[in-house]
């Protein structure tokens, strides 16, 4: 099937670039700031395909994701267990300012507040049959606040939530179907990318790859699994496993965030590196250490300066793209975007 051709075999025309595009100025830390960037690496010599991110990354050999949405939507006030893509049309501006806070502190890519945007996850608060508009609205938001950066936006795809047969009711093409709704949203947004998160089932992923392919074909895939059982998914799927399944269905990045925080984010990484085939990019974004209740609320043990350190091992490991995930603010990004600039 075409789905599992690798991504540098299937997009080989769209490696032909001028020079003028590999160097043109990135957006540093502010919107008005631009820095010319040396061309540090030629990513043709990998066999990596161009795309969106390929070509960011001819100007600098890393990218900086965001962080946590659902802790900053704690912080701005959002109810316990409530839905947080109902604000993507409910409450906007909160929205735009979280965006805005990455950015700001240097993000190269924010993510949509669409973790949870899939029916079967929206139907648990009874906006089911409103999957188009609230991943719309979060990806039209996203981008008004990625503009003034030049930044790119990843439409953020979580599990259905549901168990894929035969542990489960749902089937593949079912699951194919969930996703491709909510992709149709993000695409209609305006993404840049396809971000498929947090998942620990190689099947259910096999159906996100799918479902991005059929919605929006020209978009780069990103895929994130989180290794939070003994550096395995909650299906028992290793590092290895992921990059070499995940990699054969010619996606652009895969990784790890979640988890247990840095440390075993390292470990994590250390074996995608061993076994990371020709033309793939690798991504890790780990939580902020590990939640400790603080009288009504969890907070996260690793301060920014820890979680900076963090991102320069693993860029000296030779991850690509970088950033946090649950109990990661904007301080947190700012350290890691500043060490890494700091060590490039």
């Amino acid at each position: 099937m075409e789905i599992y051709r690798r991504r540098h075999d299937v997009m080989a025309p769209r490696m032909c670039h001028t020079l003028s595009s590999l160097t043109e100025p990135r957006i540093t830390r502010t919107a008005e700031q631009r820095t010319v960037v040396p061309l540090v690496r030629t990513l043709f010599d990998y066999g990596i395909a161009m795309t969106v991110l390929t070509d960011r990354l001819t100007n600098r050999p890393y990218l900086v994701f965001d962080g946590a949405m659902g802790t900053m939507l704690q912080a701005a006030g959002i109810e316990p267990g409530g839905a947080g893509e109902l604000w993507n049309v409910e409450n906007a501006d909160a929205i735009e300012t979280i965006h805005t806070a990455y950015l700001s502190a240097g993000a190269d890519i924010v993510t949509t507040n669409t973790f949870g945007g899939s029916r079967p996850r929206l139907d648990m608060h009874g906006a089911g049959d409103r999957v188009h508009e609230l991943n719309m609205a979060a990806a039209q938001v996203a981008k008004r606040a990625a503009a003034p950066y030049g930044a790119l936006v990843a439409g953020d795809i979580g599990p259905s939530g549901e168990l894929l047969e035969p542990l489960g009711l749902l089937t593949p093409d079912e699951a194919q179907a969930v996703f491709e709704e909510q992709i149709a949203g993000l695409v209609e947004g305006g993404i840049d990318l396809v971000l498929i998160e947090t998942m620990s089932d190689l099947e259910e992923v096999g159906a996100a790859v799918r479902a991005a392919r059929a919605i929006a074909p020209e978009l780069p895939i990103v895929v994130t699994l989180s290794f939070d059982t003994k550096l395995r998914t909650m299906m028992g799927v290793n590092p290895a496993t992921a990059v070499t399944e995940i990699g054969a269905m010619g996606v652009d990045a895969v990784g790890a965030n979640c988890g247990r925080g840095p440390s075993e984010m390292q470990v994590i990484m250390e074996q995608m590196v061993d076994v990371r085939p020709e033309g793939l990019l690798l991504i890790g974004q780990s939580n902020a250490g590990l939640p400790h209740l603080v009288g009504d609320r969890f907070e996260y043990d690793a301060d920014p300066e820890t979680m900076a350190q963090h991102a320069r091992s693993l860029r000296a490991l030779g991850v690509d793209i970088i950033g946090g995930c649950c109990g990661s603010t904007p301080e947190h990004i700012a350290a890691m975007a500043a060490t890494l600039e700091s060590s490039n």
